[in-house]
């Protein structure tokens, strides 16, 4: 679903609003990164193994198919599913800055409902604040940045840029390719977490 300038305006406003809506509500951002990473998948698959009931599981999978985010790859029963990619740029009114509403921003948003800490971080932060958090955390498991540099960057304390860190780091490792020196500075800001509150 990535989005190009070849685009007509209604299609790119359809699909930001069906992407809006992922963002809302976690528990369809939850379905939807659960599609992303099975890749096809029948309703019954999304009953077992989010513990959905049978009409909650079919009425978001629904919803998901309406909002053009998940496709029918099969139509015989039982029927299958795959998320489509989602890759769409958002740029803030002032325009200073830039968010990139990803599958694994979306699979973030997701744990909203089960990660007490990035709930507390949307409700502090935003959606938007979560995006760029998230982007710190790839830096911080690649090697590239701290805990203590993000706090400083974006003016929160430590322990709150070590907390959302280290409850996005599944999310990082699931979506992203990390290399080697993970096993670096990941490993040492644990411990200093509480030292700079």
């Amino acid at each position: 679903m990535s989005r190009t300038s070849n685009r007509v305006d209604g299609d790119i406003v359809r699909d930001f609003l069906s992407v809006a809506d992922l963002l809302e509500e976690p528990q369809l951002a939850q379905l939807y990164a659960y599609l992303t990473r099975e890749n096809e998948t029948t309703v019954q698959d999304v009953m077992d193994d989010l513990e959905l009931a049978q009409g909650t599981a079919y009425s978001y999978v629904n919803r998901l198919v309406d909002a053009g985010v998940v496709d029918v790859t099969d139509d015989e029963q039982p029927r299958r599913y795959a998320a489509r990619e989602i890759d769409l740029t958002v740029t803030t009114a002032g325009g200073d800055r830039n968010y990139t509403i990803t599958p694994a921003l979306i699979d973030a948003v997701g744990r909203r409902e089960t990660n007490a800490d990035i709930d507390t971080y949307i409700d502090r932060h935003g959606v938007a604040g979560l995006a760029t958090a998230l982007t710190y955390g790839l830096a911080r498991e690649r090697g590239e940045e701290t805990h203590r540099l993000m706090a400083e960057d974006l003016d929160i304390s430590p322990l709150a840029a070590e907390m959302i860190l280290q409850a996005l780091r599944p999310v990082v490792h699931e979506h992203y390719n990390i290399e080697a020196a993970e096993a670096g500075l990941g490993g040492l800001d644990v411990g200093d977490a509480g030292g700079g509150a």
